[in-house]
């Protein structure tokens, strides 16, 4: 039998064992530690963000940056729809009520139109929301500058879901650095992992400071263990932070291998009626975090479902793009604004294996069993 190709794997480098063997040998395995600020330093440098505090997960860096803008109970926050629950559920956290909007077709993430829009009616009403959460969807930025544009002039604080585009660009800076403050993801399948992390960035030093604080039980400075504040156990140990120095040693390297599937996969298959791949933005360079495609069952002859069911057979993972938030049972008395792209977008997208240690044998197989699908309908 064939070994099974997933969708996205780990794929560590040289240096991640020797950071690790360090902080063994020196015993530094707590949520605290060199390995811990070595990793913001350099991610700051990487990045080009001014401030960071590593963390737990990107979930945690979520909940905390919308505790530090003030987000709590009864509160809205408007939020991309097109993306992974845990950009939502945080929100939830803090008992307030995310209010989504739809995609547009050039970046399959959050609409700027209809974002205006939005605050537009809600300024009418007196009703603002608390702060925009904008996702930065496989890879692929959003059309930052007039989603910042019409937070700025509401006096919304932007936060950026960066989870999925570390190492994408907009107009030559890395997402995630434009709003009040970032976040991104360091989970197994993401571009680099430390198995299980986060990053929380911000232009604001204070505000990181405060991050940290929260993140490490918010424990005041005394002798004796004393809580002023709420805190949560969200610090990124010092071990998984040296595996993080290693990853980001080879994140040019894994985008470029990432970017490469993509081409790989495109040219194989792009010329197929009723595939459409999803679209590069004009304003940057995604890091083809997934490489995802759209299906016409009616051109092609098959749907996603029955696609990704023929290719489960031969033991290679597909999965559909996100399932829109605001179809969610657990959401479902969220508003939305629009709503139909990203339900066209879930009725058609299909993600296909995309790690960067994907080999030419592992791409043919993928490339010959969506061909096969095609000989069989056409």
């Amino acid at each position: 039998m064939s070994k099974p190709i997933l969708l996205s794997t780990p794929h560590m480098g040289d240096r991640e064992q020797e950071f690790v063997k360090e902080a063994f040998d020196t015993n530094w395995i707590a949520p605290v530690g060199p390995h811990v600020d070595a990793f913001e330093q350099e991610f700051c440098q990487v990045t080009g963000a001014a401030h960071a505090a590593a963390v737990s997960s990107g979930t945690a860096a979520l909940h905390l940056a919308l505790q530090l803008i003030g987000v709590g109970y009864g509160s809205e926050v408007i939020c991309s729809t097109l993306t992974f629950a845990a950009s939502a559920n945080p929100i939830t956290y803090l008992g307030a009520k995310p209010v989504f909007i739809d995609s547009d077709r050039i970046s399959w993430n959050m609409n700027p139109d209809l974002l205006q829009e939005a605050l537009e009616q809600r300024d009418r009403i007196g009703k603002l929301p608390k702060a925009v959460v904008l996702v930065h969807l496989y890879g692929q930025s959003a059309d930052i500058e007039p989603i910042l544009k019409v937070c700025n002039q509401y006096g919304i604080p932007l936060i950026e879901d960066a989870a999925e585009a570390l190492g994408a660009t907009y107009k030559g800076r890395t997402p995630g650095t434009f709003g009040n403050i970032g976040i991104y993801s360091f989970n197994g399948n993401k571009i680099i992992t430390t198995s299980g992390g986060g990053m929380l960035v911000s232009d604001d030093r204070d505000l990181v400071a405060k991050a940290r604080f929260l993140a490490t039980q918010a424990r005041d400075p005394a002798p004796h263990y004393q809580h002023s504040e709420i805190g949560y156990n969200y610090r990124l140990s010092n071990v998984l932070a040296g595996i993080g120095r290693g990853q980001l040693q080879v994140l040019n390297d894994r985008v470029a291998a990432r970017r490469r599937n993509y081409e790989v996969y495109s040219s194989a298959l792009g010329n197929l009626p009723g595939i459409e791949f999803m679209p590069e933005a004009s304003f940057g360079n995604s890091s083809r975090w997934l490489t995802c495609l759209t299906i016409d069952p009616e051109t092609f002859g098959a749907n996603t479902e029955q696609i990704r069911i023929a290719l489960a057979k031969q033991q290679i993972e597909t999965r559909p793009v996100w399932k829109p938030l605001h179809l969610q049972p657990v959401f479902a008395e969220c508003e939305c604004i629009g709503g139909e792209v990203a339900e066209d977008l879930f009725a058609r997208g299909l993600c296909l294996p995309s790690g960067s240690n994907l080999t030419d044998t592992d791409l043919k197989r993928v490339i010959d069993a969506i061909l096969s699908v095609y000989s069989l309908v056409s």
